[in-house]
């Protein structure tokens, strides 16, 4: 990963960094226009690494003009918070993950359909294609602009501390633990599964103690919480990806020079695609390093998944909830789900 060292992000997301914007060199000149962003995510994240290159660029090419100034680690709030914060324009920028902006507009979702993508070939031909730009779209109507180019939260996978999870069927029962999100509780009952919201600073306890026997997360998150230590597999299952859509006060953005929105949108899109190569990077060697620490790997069976839930009705019933227009353009993308 260019600029970025293996090491030096894990400390990062292991440990919260000092309450510092990752901007500060720029803001120490007098800027004619300030940017405030917050995200939740570690200094040392990839996100906010090639964000704090987007902000030298933006400064550079601005030549002081511009200053962006990072706010990370939840500084600034939840995503709640920094969601309401961005839309009264309190906030420029904020990076909510398709998730948590489908608060707001519900269709933000329909990305995280549970094993619509088959790999990140498929992802980000929809996500830079029309699947994008339809979410784009209908963001832009709750006021908000958004940038071309998603940036990387990753493909989730599936842990447990009894047998390997290979194919549907061993889903029958599980007690696993899930986010608070409509769409992923709906999606593992249809699973036949036993679902439980948690919060992630439960979970660990939640499987020592067995109350939940199974999680679900991207594998940096698996390793920087240590949940190797009471899980023994992890089943490759990319049953939900993720995206961070980066997102600005509409207003605040439309006010702002022709110029400035060039190189600023320029800046930001460039980061975004360096991000998602230091996240494909970061998971690559990160299996490796599981291994290591005793977590089994294997592989899955997709279509048996996906049998699951369209024979559940649960393909049926997002469709609903997305409506045909919205669901046209996802099965374009990625094929016949429901």
């Amino acid at each position: 990963m260019t600029g970025l060292t293996r090491r030096r992000l894990l400390r990062g997301l292991a440990v919260a960094p000092a309450a510092a914007a990752i901007g500060t060199p720029q803001i120490a000149r007098a800027a004619e226009i300030e940017l405030r962003y917050g995200n939740n995510l570690p200094a040392t994240h990839p996100l906010n690494v090639r964000a704090g290159e987007a902000a030298d660029r933006i400064s550079a090419e601005t030549k002081g003009r511009v200053a962006l100034t990072i706010f990370p680690n939840n500084q600034l709030g939840g995503d709640t918070d920094m969601l309401s914060q961005v839309r009264a324009g309190a906030m420029t920028f904020f990076t909510p993950s398709a998730l948590v902006i489908a608060t707001v507009v519900p269709t933000a979702a329909i990305s995280a359909v549970g094993f619509a993508f088959a790999d990140y070939d498929q992802v980000w031909q929809a996500m830079d294609g029309a699947l994008g730009a339809h979410v784009r779209d209908v963001i832009a109507k709750a006021n908000l602009h958004t940038f071309e180019k998603i940036w990387d939260n990753g493909f989730r996978q599936i842990t447990t501390s009894g047998a390997p999870i290979e194919t549907a069927q061993d889903m029958d029962g599980l007690k696993i633990r899930v986010p608070v999100s409509r769409l992923g509780i709906s999606m593992f009952r249809a699973l036949s599964a036993a679902p439980t919201s948690l919060q992630f600073s439960d979970v660990y306890a939640a499987l020592q103690t067995k109350i939940v026997d199974a999680q679900e997360n991207p594998l940096p998150i698996i390793q920087v919480a240590k949940l190797y230590e009471v899980q023994k597999h992890c089943a490759i299952s990319n049953h939900i990806w993720d995206g961070f859509w980066f997102i600005a006060n509409g207003p605040a953005w439309n006010a702002l020079p022709a110029d400035v929105q060039e190189i600023v949108a320029s800046a930001i899109n460039d980061a975004g695609l360096k991000q998602r190569e230091d996240i494909k990077a970061l998971n690559g060697s990160l299996q490796a390093e599981l291994e290591v620490k005793g977590l089994a790997f294997n592989g899955t069976d997709p279509d048996s998944f996906r049998a699951k839930l369209r024979d559940g009705g649960f393909y049926s019933e997002w469709k609903g909830r997305f409506g045909d227009e919205a669901w046209g353009v996802l099965e374009g993308a990625v094929g016949k789900l429901a």
